[in-house]
């Protein structure tokens, strides 16, 4: 009775790393076939196996440094640079992925808003986002990419410019904004499309309007 215990035991413990080891032979066949620098869950190979199994297997490719952990449940297979070797995917690309993934529409806000537009150098540490998907805190390595709750109409722009103009200046303020940021946001809003601009005009707080409209004026001469 023993022995055939034993037996059993051996057996399942035999079925089990079977099982890993094929699915690691599948998952690492369908990332080669991807892009370098692309970002894959657990559940893109959720076809293979179960939550558990696909788990122990992206651990066991990372053990072989086939593949890279980025973030908790987020892996890639890196882009090799001649000279700096590995790159790791930056936070923007990794919040890009995980919107896709759960089908969330996201817009930047605060540092990273300016810094799309030049008005600031500041890397932040914390990397915040509007969403309409789940509230939730990533890490990755040492900076945190944040997704706030937020009201459908704070996501409601369509352009991509003029949206994220709407959130630098939010970040800037009222009583803040000099002529100079002012003139900056402008230049980039006049590469906007002028309808676009228009329907995200009417999103925006009054004293966000007034700026806005001055750029819509010079998109709109541009266009005839």
């Amino acid at each position: 009775m023993h022995l055939c215990r034993k037996y059993l035991l051996n057996l399942r413990q035999y079925i089990c790393v079977y099982m890993v080891e094929s699915t690691e032979i599948q998952i690492l066949a369908k990332i080669k076939k991807a892009r370098g620098g692309a970002l894959f869950f657990v559940e893109d190979f959720l076809r293979f196996g179960n939550y558990k199994t696909i788990s122990k297997a992206l651990e066991r490719l990372v053990e072989k440094e086939e593949i890279s952990r980025v973030a908790r449940g987020i892996y890639a297979r890196l882009e090799k640079d001649p000279i700096l070797g590995p790159v790791k995917p930056g936070a923007e690309a990794i919040a890009k992925a995980i919107a896709k993934k759960d089908k969330a529409r996201i817009i930047p806000t605060g540092a990273l808003a300016l810094n799309a537009f030049g008005l600031s150098t500041q890397v932040p540490m914390n990397i915040i986002y509007l969403t309409d998907g789940a509230a939730r805190k990533i890490n990755v390595g040492k900076r945190t990419i944040v997704f706030k709750k937020t009201s459908p109409k704070n996501l409601a722009a369509i352009g991509k410019i003029s949206g994220l103009a709407i959130q630098a200046l939010k970040e800037l303020g009222k009583d803040n904004v000099t002529e100079s940021q002012k003139r900056i946001i402008l230049e980039h809003l006049k590469k906007e499309d002028s309808y676009r601009l228009e329907h995200d005009i009417k999103l925006a707080p009054e004293w966000i309007r007034v700026i806005m409209r001055d750029a819509l004026t010079k998109t709109t001469k541009n266009d005839k």
